[in-house]
């Protein structure tokens, strides 16, 4: 639909915008939709997933942080949804494995 299309555009919007604050917005909207719409986001995962694992490599690590809390709640959530997206998403996981940051190694 028109809704869900304008609302995947904003979600493209942030997770791409330059402020950290806006994709770490856009990370909580990735977050509720797939709380509220599972199947908006399993239909369009590996669009959605291009941009998300972008902020799990993000330099800011506030942005990093909240993207890695986000995605272990999302695994909950989407769970065999992930599947197309899963190498990627390992990939974007293991790089934070040797943080120095407390809050980054920790999520």
């Amino acid at each position: 639909t028109v809704e869900e299309t304008e609302l995947l555009q904003k979600l493209y919007d942030l997770l791409t915008a330059k402020e950290f604050q806006s994709r770490i917005e856009g990370v909580a909207l990735l977050l509720d939709l797939c709380k509220r719409s599972p199947r908006l986001i399993s239909n369009n995962i590996v669009q959605i997933f291009d941009y998300f694992v972008l902020r799990i490599c993000d330099y800011n690590k506030k942005v990093k942080q909240q993207a890695l809390e986000a995605l272990a709640l999302m695994i909950t959530i989407l769970r065999g949804g992930l599947n197309p997206v899963l190498i990627r998403l390992v990939e974007a996981v293991t790089n934070n494995l040797n943080s120095k940051h407390v809050g980054i190694y920790a999520a």
